[in-house]
């Protein structure tokens, strides 16, 4: 199943926003937890090696989905104990500091 990638840019910093393709336009709930996978993350069609190296040169990272978590991890970007699970669904963050 494909994914979908956003990349944004501000000043310095480069956010990559990337979604297993078939949660767009869907949102998530547990536990008072939230998630709504819009059109922020609705941007190119990519492989997991495109998106590695996007988020190689990024600065931020959001991300949504088992293929694309599970890319990003695999990746050395995320690590599996910081993945937030919300409804079955897997929710993952990084920031370079």
């Amino acid at each position: 199943m494909p994914i979908r990638m956003k990349v944004y840019h501000r000043g310095p910093e480069t956010l990559v926003a990337a979604c297993d393709e078939e949660l767009l336009g869907k949102t998530f709930r547990e536990r008072g937890l939230r998630i709504e996978v819009s059109s922020f993350y609705e941007g190119d069609r990519v492989t997991e090696d495109q998106l590695l190296a996007h988020v190689n040169l990024a600065t931020m990272g959001n991300f949504v989905g088992r293929e694309t978590v599970d890319a990003v991890t695999r990746g050395g970007f995320v690590a599996q104990e910081s993945v937030l699970w919300i409804d079955g669904v897997p929710h993952a963050q990084f920031v370079v500091m």
